[in-house]
């Protein structure tokens, strides 16, 4: 039920985004879904794509510093108060988000959330108690 999420340190310079997507996409690599935290001298990109493993290496290999991360992808329903209902779930049983970031998926709730914790387990499984879909890796993968 964990995702692999590939993280890219980035220095604020003109066509280092540019480079990664475009090295990406001349190996065949898709992203799903990204994020961008940025200060004013580097940025860090967040990426879901279909291969993570081998987008990792081929970043590796071209000089990029990269990193995997586990995550939780869940599904909700989008609709006002959608990410409301997951965050007092994970409230209640005092699970920090280190942070989110959020992508319209193919299910019937529509709405997929990717979610940074330190509990992972006790995140997924609170969030199966409740009722929420925790999906796996391989189907946001192949979206």
């Amino acid at each position: 039920m964990r995702v692999n999420q590939i993280s890219v340190f980035l220095e604020n310079k003109y066509g280092r985004l540019a480079a990664v997507t475009r090295l990406l996409g001349e190996t065949g690599i898709n992203i799903r879904a990204l994020s961008i935290a940025d200060t004013s001298d580097f940025g860090i990109l967040r990426l879901i794509v279909n291969e993570p493993d081998r987008a990792y290496q081929v970043l590796k290999e071209n000089g990029f510093t990269v990193s995997q991360t586990e995550v939780i992808g869940v599904e909700m329903p989008d609709r006002p108060g959608g990410l409301a209902e997951v965050l007092v779930a994970l409230e209640q049983a005092s699970i920090s988000i280190e942070y989110l970031y959020a992508f319209l998926g193919r299910g019937p709730n529509g709405a997929l959330v990717i979610f940074r914790v330190e509990q992972v387990e006790n995140a997924i499984q609170v969030l199966k108690n409740k009722g929420f879909r925790v999906v796996a890796g391989e189907d946001i993968y192949a979206l």
